[in-house]
């Protein structure tokens, strides 16, 4: 590599006079810029010299890789006459000039918690449908499917229990993925959520607690509540691991956590959300009553970022009050259902327009699926897993549902029952306003597709390959840094492609990778592989071999196997934070192992105690040469388990 073009290459695409503060790390560059809409990004694409740029916290990154970034880094110095400074420095100087922005730190927050429930909210939905297509009247005669084939009747009842499971009890969902994102212990998260969804609370009543009474109620379907109650667990849960003696630990962190998180949750959290839960549902008939078609477009242009905070849960207890006003003759018509089923399909367009868009294939795999689950009125996929995280189809589609709303507020669509607010909504709809029902629909496909798309178009940076990963470590940077060493160091070749197995690097509960919080790991970006929830901390040789990178941090290590298997071994996430506290490391680059060998230690209470997740990937970074890279194991492992099989092509 010219050390010195490529430094020239770089300073040229990004402007010296645009660089505030510039270091170095073992992959990368660090920038503090000005404003980065001066970079040329499409020349720095194009540089045989840069593997890849991002931005994250404040730092615009130019990958350069081992070995080459502190020439390049000398060089851009030399050139721009800036001081060297540490990538610690560059962190204050960054935190100094950026803008902090709730709002995007909020979506961030519900991203990384619902990404992980997904599957089991897309299963919900399209078995909702499913239920919604047999019991629906007129759909194939005067009659439903249940009604025509009585002896389907059991069918649809198990359909429907399935169908309502992951939304009844959507607070222990929500309770295990956000104690995993808030660093709490994961089960006593779901512990919370169902004591929000004990069935006991269903019967409502009141608690005298010392001269106070609290009223009872259920949480089953919320979302906000459960985050909360969730969110004061983690903190009681590290302040008492912190301050807690080992010896009493183990058995009252848990118990003290629980029963305070719990009292706070039922005393205080849950009335003030039910009380917001009151004010945005009033405010919404009010907005229809009282505006009409311009209220419905208003309701339209806020319903997705409603589903956002999980407040929507609360919508079928109004639905089902309209609907039977509407029946009897003395209500408007259930105008919620036709306002979600506008803003359910113009998300679902929005991710199509993101499908013609990208060149990322897993990006098209996404939002493709994650279209059609909109377009049949789940979301989630839709709106966690792509338009937040690329932000502007998210908004695009906003457009599109507030026009569509507008217009069948002009229509007076309304519907007559409950059902699946997509395409397939117009069951639910008076026969009299089902043609207006479908073309306000297509209306919101069409706006907010053509939108999407005609934006990402002129701003195809926005969608491209990079960007993309850019925007999945924006929590990682540091994590991801092992990850980047150990693909750009270990080229692939062709003598990797030999089947063999490889062993847990640590016991513990073995866990698919898509489930890591980190979409780096977790959409497998760097490659396959498998993730474990370590029980103990010490980590050994999932294979013989070579370690090619063993980290100052000693929270990662590199290892090429002897059939050729490039593996990351990486403990936690955000763990280099921590400088190689808590961790102890046996080996050295260059140093042979064999399976099973004991590369170091970890001490996991103390990384919990200081607020990091342990879950601990195994990858295989040359992943490309292998016909298939299979987990073997889900579930309690121990170390030196079969745990990944990597198959080599014929």
């Amino acid at each position: 590599m010219d050390h010195k073009q490529v430094a020239t290459d770089v300073i040229k695409a990004i402007g010296a006079d645009n660089i505030v503060a510039a270091a170095h790390c073992a992959t990368r560059l660090r920038l503090v810029l000005k404003d980065d809409e001066a970079i040329d990004q499409k020349a720095l694409d194009n540089n045989d010299g840069v593997k890849g740029t991002f931005k994250t916290n404040g730092q615009y990154q130019v990958i350069i890789g081992p070995g080459d970034v502190n020439n390049v880094y000398d060089e851009l110095i030399k050139q721009t006459g800036l001081k060297e400074v540490s990538t610690e420095d560059l962190k204050q100087i960054a935190a100094k000039n950026q803008k902090f922005n709730p709002v995007m730190a909020f979506i961030k927050l519900l991203s990384d918690i619902f990404v992980p429930i997904i599957p089991a909210l897309v299963a919900g939905g399209l078995l909702m449908a499913l239920d919604n297509v047999l019991v629906s009247q007129g759909l194939f005669g005067p009659k439903s499917v249940v009604q025509m084939f009585p002896a389907i009747k059991g069918l649809e009842g198990m359909v429907n229990v399935m169908s309502a499971a992951p939304y009844v009890f959507l607070p222990i969902l929500v309770g295990v993925s956000g104690a995993k994102r808030f660093g709490a212990n994961q089960f006593l998260g779901a512990v919370v959520g169902m004591m929000m969804t004990a069935p006991a609370l269903a019967e409502g009543g009141a608690w005298h607690l010392f001269g106070f009474t609290v009223n009872i109620q259920s949480y089953t379907g919320q979302v906000i509540p459960a985050l909360a109650a969730v969110w004061i667990l983690s903190i009681f849960e590290k302040w008492f691991h912190k301050k807690l003696p080992s010896a009493v630990d183990f058995t009252f962190t848990p118990l003290l956590s629980v029963i305070l998180a719990g009292f706070i949750t039922f005393i205080v959290v849950g009335p003030v959300m039910k009380e917001l839960s009151d004010l945005i549902t009033n405010g919404i008939v009010w907005l229809y009553s009282t505006l009409g078609f311009v209220g419905t477009g208003i309701f339209g242009a806020i319903y997705s970022p409603i589903v956002l905070t999980g407040l929507h849960q609360s919508f079928p207890a109004i639905e089902t009050q309209l609907v039977t006003a509407y029946k009897s003759g003395t209500g408007y018509g259930d105008f919620i259902f036709v306002v979600a089923s506008m803003a359910n399909v113009a998300q679902g367009a929005a991710t199509t327009a993101v499908y013609f868009l990208t060149k990322n294939e897993k990006m098209k795999g996404l939002s493709s699926s994650a279209a059609v689950s909109a377009l049949l009125g789940i979301t989630e996929p839709a709106l966690f897993g792509v338009n937040l995280k690329l932000k502007f189809p998210f908004f695009c589609a906003l457009i599109g549902s507030a026009t569509a709303a507008t217009l069948a507020g002009l229509f007076h669509v309304i519907a007559a029952s409950m059902g699946s607010a997509g395409f397939i909504g117009f069951l639910s709809i008076g026969a009299k306003s089902v043609p207006f029902y479908l073309l306000c629909e297509l209306v919101s496909f069409v706006v907010a597709f053509t939108i999407t798309f005609l934006y990402g178009k002129t701003h195809n940076h926005l969608v491209n390959p990079v960007v993309e990963v850019a925007d999945a470590v924006d929590a990682t940077t540091q994590a991801n840094e092992a990850v980047a060493t150990v693909a750009s160091a270990n080229q692939p070749s062709s003598e990797a492609a030999k089947t063999e197995t490889l062993g847990a690097p640590v016991s513990g509960t073995a866990e698919d990778l898509s489930q890591v919080n980190d979409e780096v790991f977790s959409q497998k970006m760097m490659g396959d592989g498998a993730a474990i929830v370590p029980s103990d901390g010490t980590i050994v040789a999932p294979a013989d071999g070579e370690i090619t990178v063993a980290y100052a941090t000693k929270h990662a290590y590199g290892l090429t196997s002897t059939d050729g298997a490039e593996i990351l071994i990486h403990i936690g996430l955000d763990t280099v934070n921590l400088k190689g506290d808590h961790f102890t490391s046996n080996v050295a680059q260059g140093q042979k192992v064999k399976k099973g060998d004991v590369l170091g230690t970890v001490d996991l209470d103390a990384v919990k105690a200081a607020g990091y997740d342990t879950t601990t990937m195994i990858v295989i970074t040359n992943t490309a040469n292998y016909s298939a890279v299979k987990q073997l194991a889900d579930g309690t492992v121990q170390a030196g388990d079969d745990l990944i099989a990597v198959v080599g092509k014929n």
